[in-house]
């Protein structure tokens, strides 16, 4: 088998039984990398060492990701112009941090016979977050809703 010392030093080729030795005279592992190469190559290392440094590695590029989250900002046909800036702010925070959002408008008893204004209302969302958002998809109705996911732009 073809060795290589803790330092990454090629020992060259060596039977196994003299690597394993020097392996238990380094007080380490002996540790196959490449079985399928031919001779086999095999590390003298600290295996747990190795596995800590691996674990750690992982760990690290985790933590560079962002998962995305999807935010929901619900509305209603009669709000109120100082509730709909909140709301609209509010979304751009969310949108800013890189979270998509959804944006729903739900109706209530009679409401339900002037969904036209539900419509405006979402068009007028979704004109207002233009800078800010892309819509996934045109404005759908569900039920006693209707709703829109907003993606963030991409920074240029």
């Amino acid at each position: 088998m073809r060795l290589v010392s803790p330092t990454n030093e090629q020992l060259g080729l060596v039977p196994f039984e003299e690597a394993l030795a020097r392996a238990e005279d380094a007080r380490l592992d002996l540790v196959e990398l490449a079985a399928k190469a031919d001779p086999p190559v095999c590390r003298i290392m600290d295996y747990g060492k190795h596995l800590y440094e691996q674990s750690k590695r992982q760990r690290d590029a985790n933590k560079k990701q962002h998962h995305h989250k999807v935010k929901e900002i619900k509305f209603h046909p009669n709000i109120d112009v100082h509730d709909y800036q909140t709301k609209l702010k509010r979304a751009v925070v969310f949108l800013g941090k890189g979270d998509k959002v959804k944006v729903s408008m739900f109706f209530r008893g009679r409401e339900m016979a002037h969904t036209e204004l539900g419509y405006e209302l979402m068009q007028r969302v979704v004109v207002d977050l233009e800078e800010a958002a892309t819509a996934d998809a045109p404005i759908r109705r569900q039920g006693r809703m209707i709703a829109v996911m907003l993606s963030p732009k991409v920074k240029k």
